[in-house]
């Protein structure tokens, strides 16, 4: 199957996400074996660890939004026909594209406030912007991914449903 640019941009933020996974749980594994067996710690683990945790949400985000396979309600969306699935499908993209873009701004904000406040972490007074950037680079993994499933899910539906687990065979 020949990847175009869009799928490559997917599966590149879909293992970003991936990655920070790893992070946080390095982070925590680490932290956890230090604390326990040496009577140490990270300087600044609990700082690293929320912010790595908000750098992993807002990934998280990216990751799930394009594929869809976040917790849904779907009771009228399962008794709708084809042609009403698919509207519904379209104004709840729609209506997570607008959030989402909406959230991206306001955390834009937090990371240009962060940075001018000069906000730095407890022990190793490291900067905090850049962690917070990261995790607004996330957000607009987001925006773009959900831009990427709106088009689809508008002019190219079959392209989203190879993605689904449904449409793949169980032999």
């Amino acid at each position: 199957m020949k990847r175009n640019l869009m799928d490559r941009m997917i599966n590149s933020i879909e293992w970003l996400a991936a990655i920070f996974v790893g992070i946080v749980a390095l982070n925590i594994f680490i932290a956890v074996v230090l604390r326990k067996f040496f009577s140490t710690s990270i300087p600044d683990a609990y700082d690293f660890g929320r912010m790595l945790l908000g750098i992993l949400i807002f990934w998280g985000i990216a990751a799930t939004s394009y594929r869809g396979s976040h917790i849904t309600v779907d009771l009228v969306w399962t008794w709708a026909g084809p042609r009403m699935k698919r509207v519904i499908d379209v104004f709840a993209t729609l209506v997570l594209l607008l959030v989402v873009t909406v959230q991206t701004a306001t955390l834009f904000d937090k990371v240009r406030l962060t940075y001018t406040d000069h906000v730095l972490t407890y022990d190793l007074n490291i900067p905090t912007w850049p962690f917070y950037a990261v995790a607004w680079a996330g957000d607009v993994s987001a925006v773009i991914l959900i831009a990427i499933r709106t088009w689809r899910l508008i002019f190219h539906p079959e392209l989203l449903e190879e993605d689904t687990p449904q449409s793949h065979s169980t032999e």
